[in-house]
């Protein structure tokens, strides 16, 4: 039931038009009486058609009896079916990390809510909304929404009070139990790996909340809960308003990835309550949000650490340039997108999610953050920008006004048209980024981690300069910096990677997702056929599109060998990954049906 109000007279005529999906079969529209109001409950039907209108997605052509006048209430009534579409995710119980019980989720963002149900699947419309969802004996359902009540027949009730874009509504359907974890927070799980889940957060989420909210203003979701996916969930976090969904890959057992969980904590101010109006602006919601992640991370655990991690997303940003072409339209800060059938004539918004939006919209951020020259008066920017844009969609234009508004001697200054560093180019202008912000307070974590790959890279190994190195006390992102070095000198001198190997175990044989997916591209590169099976393991452990897609990549650039170890693993895989990872992974074996 969509309950709309016509914000101008005459603007759509007498015909509404919503996204849909050829997945999904409308039976029924129907014009339902004003509240209270005289007519038939059942509704007057009305003509219904779908439409082709993109690669991603059709439209819903619905005939009003008249056209509506600017104010009026209109309340539709659709009946439908869905299920086949890309937004709606079916896992068989061998795909779920417990194997009994099959499970199902949604995933809307960029553009797939539209084949879950019919909408303006748009960022730059938001609205409440409120769900009943009946399931079977023995499963549970979850959705992002501010209350939740079990009513008797498992029957589930949800409420949305605050207003959100159509790609944050989300729904769960599994055997699924939940344990507090904070005052505000639970996480949810499938049986299996509820005590890990609530071990490795216990406390944690509410430090993070409360830095946030110092920082950016008040947290206004009510709850913030996690909710643990099987390994098939293709991203690393989904920042559903009350409830993120995230990869298990999480739960590496010693905390030492919670602070992917800032990020997602993040967006509860960057995305979630100001958001991109379009897709081709995605860096409005992930910059902001990889700023404001550093700026809590940089509360929680230093500075030092913080430029650490910023080096690693530096890292992916060059190799991501580097595998693209810097001049690839997609590395600009923004992005036409046009709904064109023919996929070359613009972009599929799915295709926004690389690493540009994030660290050069981190890069911008930065930079305008620089231009005002001192932390705490940004930081009171920011919670400005919050406070004048909550619940809005915005521009970049919108923003960039603002910034220039709120700082008026930087916009007397012309900072907006600095030769070399126009807010123009910065939008429209493929590359690196023409402002990096300083590192070097990681320097006293990065130089001892360069220094090592040197010596590992070296012709002949100095085995007593290496062993004189202890890395038993260095955080993730200290190691995951010293492999991106590794890899970035790779291939290594014959039989260097196999001392590595036998040498730190604690990297070769991690459990880590992160040190995991480096080590493995540190095997292929240096053809260690003796680890392949590493390679192997770690694509049928998980299949978050990040990890999976460089690994293929890496295969499919290797060798013989390791063309047949990705058909293989690929083959086997397949099923248990989500059908946009498929295409992708498709695409680099230069398979058929790949779209």
């Amino acid at each position: 039931r969509l309950e709309l109000r016509c914000e101008r007279d005459g603007a759509g005529g007498a015909e509404l038009r919503l996204d849909a999906h050829p997945a999904l079969s409308v039976s029924r529209a129907a014009l339902l009486p004003p509240p209270g109001g005289p007519g038939d409950a059942a509704g007057q039907a009305l003509p219904v058609e779908s439409r082709p209108f993109t690669s991603y997605g059709s439209a819903l052509h619905i005939a009003l009896p008249q056209a509506p006048r600017a104010g009026q209430l209109v309340t539709l009534l659709i009946d439908y079916e869905a299920g086949e579409g890309p937004g709606v995710c079916w896992l068989s119980p061998e795909q779920t990390a417990g194997k009994q019980k099959p499970y199902m989720y949604t995933q809307g963002q960029a553009v797939l809510n539209r084949s879950f149900f019919p909408c303006f699947d748009t960022p730059s419309i938001k609205f409440t909304y409120s769900a009943t969802v009946k399931v079977p004996e023995g499963f549970t359902a979850v959705m992002s929404a501010t209350s939740w009540e079990k009513q008797k027949d498992n029957t589930f009730v949800f409420k949305m009070s605050q207003p959100i874009p159509s790609y944050l509504i989300a729904l769960v359907v599994g055997d699924i139990v939940s344990a507090d974890v904070g005052p505000r927070s639970r996480v949810w799980a499938e049986p299996c790996l509820i005590e890990a889940a609530k071990k490795e957060y216990d406390g944690v989420i509410e430090e993070f909340l409360v830095v946030g909210e110092k920082l950016f203003g008040p947290y206004v979701w009510g709850r913030y809960d996690i909710l643990f996916m099987p390994p098939s969930f293709p991203f690393g976090g989904m920042e559903n308003p009350c409830l993120t969904f995230v990869t298990p890959c999480l739960l590496a057992g010693d905390r030492s990835l919670v602070d992917v969980i800032i990020h997602e904590i993040s967006h509860s101010w960057f995305g979630n309550l100001v958001t991109n109006a379009t897709w081709g602006e995605f860096w409005l919601n992930e910059g902001f949000t990889m700023y404001a992640q550093r700026r809590i991370s940089t509360e929680v655990y230093g500075l030092p650490y913080t430029c650490l991690e910023a080096a690693t997303g530096r890292a992916l940003l060059r190799q991501h340039m580097d595998a693209t072409g810097e001049d690839h339209p997609l590395n600009k800060l923004r992005v036409v997108i046009e709904p064109g059938f023919c996929l070359f004539l613009g972009v599929n918004p799915d295709d926004t999610y690389n690493e540009t939006p994030y660290e050069k919209g981190y890069c911008f951020v930065s930079y305008l953050a620089h231009l005002v020259g001192n932390q705490s008066k940004f930081d009171a920017f920011l919670q400005a920008y919050v406070n004048q844009f909550k619940f809005q969609s915005i521009t970049a234009d919108d923003t960039l006004e603002f910034f220039l508004e709120y700082f008026p001697e930087l916009k007397e200054k012309g900072v907006d048209s600095i030769p070399g560093f126009e807010f123009d180019r910065w939008l429209n202008t493929p590359g690196w980024p023409p402002y990096l912000p300083d590192l070097s307070p990681g320097q006293q974590l990065m130089r001892p981690a360069d220094e090592l790959a040197e010596l590992w890279a070296a012709d002949g190994l100095n085995m007593e300069a290496i062993e004189a190195v202890n890395i038993t006390g260095w955080r993730t992102y200290q190691l995951v910096y010293f492999l991106d070095q590794i890899l970035q000198k790779s291939p290594l001198p014959e039989g260097n990677v196999k001392r590595l190997s036998k040498m730190y175990p604690k990297i070769s044989k991690a459990q880590n997702a992160e040190l995991r997916l480096r080590w493995c591209q540190i095997v292929l590169k240096n053809s260690l056929e003796a680890e392949y099976s590493k390679v192997k393991d770690f694509l049928h452990s998980q299949g978050k599109q990040k990890y999976t897609l460089p690994l293929y990549r890496a295969m499919w650039g290797t060798s013989e060998a390791t063309r047949a170890l990705a058909m293989e693993t690929f083959s086997a895989t397949a099923p248990q990954l989500h059908v946009n990872v498929q295409n992708y992974v498709k695409k680099i074996l230069g398979l058929a049906g790949a779209e």
